[in-house]
C-alpha cells in the first residue's frame, strides 16, 4: 500500500502529508468481531512508521488515521475506541461508520449497505456519544437524500468535530440517473442546511467516483483536469459558498477516484477551480482546514 501511495502523491504537486480513512481493510481474522477494525489501525499506523523512516518520499503519510468502530455498539463501542487510540500511537484521529443507503440497488450495491436511518438509530447515537469525552472526530459518508438526516445528528451533537466526506454525496445514478438540473438544487439547498451547524467542515473531493453519474470511465481517454474541473466545479463552489474555505479541505480520496483519473488530474483540476479564491482562502482549503480538523503534527 505504502509504495503504491508514495509513487501516486510524486504527482508534481507539494503533498506534505496525508491522512488515512478506513477502508473496511485489514480487519483481524479473529478474536471478537467488535475489535476487529483495531487492526486496521495498527496497519495505517505501521505505514505511518515506514514513512516516518524517510524512505518513501518526504511526505507524512497516515499522519492522521480514522479507523471504524460500530456505533451500533452503543455505549460498549468506548472500549474499541480506546484500543484504536492505543493502536494508533498519537496518530488515530476518530472513526468513519458508513450511513451510506438507498433503496435503489443500482447505487447501493456499489457500497457497502447499511440499515435504513441510521443516523437517527437511538443506540448509533449512544455510541456517537462516546466521541466526544475521548477528543475524537467523526467522519460521516452518506448520500444527499440522507442529509437532513446528518443535519439533524450534527445539531444534536455540536460538541464533536464532524467532517461531511465527498461533498455530502450528490448521486447521479440509478433513480437519479439524468436528472442532474432537477437533483442539484435540493442537493445544494440540503448543504447549505447543513453548513448552518459550526461543528461540521467539509471534504471537497469524491466527485471522480462513478456515484454521480458522470461517464469519465466509459469514454477512450481520462478526463483532462480541464474537464474534470468543469464537471466538479458546480459542486464544489457551492461547498466553499455555504462553509466558506475555511471550514472546506480539498481531498484525493485514493484509490476510490483513481478509476476515472490520476492523483495529478485531480489536484490540478482542484487548482483550477481554486484559482479565483486569496492565497490565505487557498492555503485553508489545500492544507490549514484539514491540518486543524485532523489535528496533524508537521513540521
Amino acid at each position: 500500500m505504502i509504495e503504491e501511495l508514495s509513487t501516486d502523491i510524486a504527482s508534481g504537486h507539494n503533498i506534505i502529508a496525508t491522512v488515512y480513512v478506513e477502508a473496511r481493510s485489514m480487519y483481524r481474522a479473529g478474536g471478537p468481531e467488535e475489535f476487529r477494525p483495531v487492526n486496521e489501525v495498527e496497519f495505517a499506523n505501521g505505514a505511518a512508521a515506514m514513512s516516518a523512516s524517510g524512505g518513501y518520499g518526504p511526505a507524512l503519510i497516515c499522519a492522521g488515521i480514522v479507523g471504524h468502530a460500530n456505533l451500533l455498539l452503543g455505549d460498549r463501542v468506548k472500549a474499541v475506541l480506546e484500543a484504536e487510540i492505543v493502536a494508533g500511537q498519537g496518530r488515530f484521529r476518530g472513526i468513519r461508520h458508513s450511513s451510506a443507503y438507498d433503496a435503489d440497488p443500482d447505487i447501493a450495491h456499489m457500497y457497502a449497505t447499511r440499515p435504513k436511518g441510521l443516523l437517527l438509530d437511538t443506540t448509533y447515537r449512544k455510541g456517537f456519544a462516546c466521541l466526544a469525552p475521548l477528543g475524537l472526530s467523526f467522519d460521516a459518508w452518506l448520500f444527499h437524500p440522507q442529509l437532513s438526516e446528518f443535519a439533524d445528528l450534527a445539531r444534536a451533537f455540536p460538541d464533536i468535530r464532524i467532517v461531511l466526506d465527498h461533498c455530502g454525496g450528490p448521486v447521479g445514478l440509478g433513480r437519479f440517473a439524468g436528472r442532474r438540473e432537477e437533483i442539484f438544487p435540493l442537493w445544494k439547498a440540503s448543504i447549505q442546511e447543513v453548513a448552518k451547524c459550526p461543528n461540521v467542515v467539509v471534504k471537497l473531493g469524491g466527485l471522480a467516483m462513478r456515484l454521480l453519474g458522470f461517464d469519465f470511465h466509459e469514454r477512450p481517454k481520462p478526463p483532462s483536469s480541464e474537464q474534470a474541473a468543469a464537471a466538479w466545479r458546480p459542486y464544489i463552489e457551492t461547498c466553499i459558498e455555504a462553509f466558506g474555505p475555511e471550514r472546506c479541505m480539498f481531498e484525493s480520496n485514493f484509490p476510490p477516484d483513481k478509476g476515472q483519473c490520476s492523483y495529478q488530474v485531480i489536484f490540478n483540476a482542484f487548482k483550477r477551480i481554486a484559482a479565483q479564491y486569496s492565497e490565505a482562502e487557498k492555503t485553508a482549503l489545500f492544507s490549514k482546514t484539514a491540518t486543524d480538523f485532523y489535528r496533524l503534527k508537521l513540521d
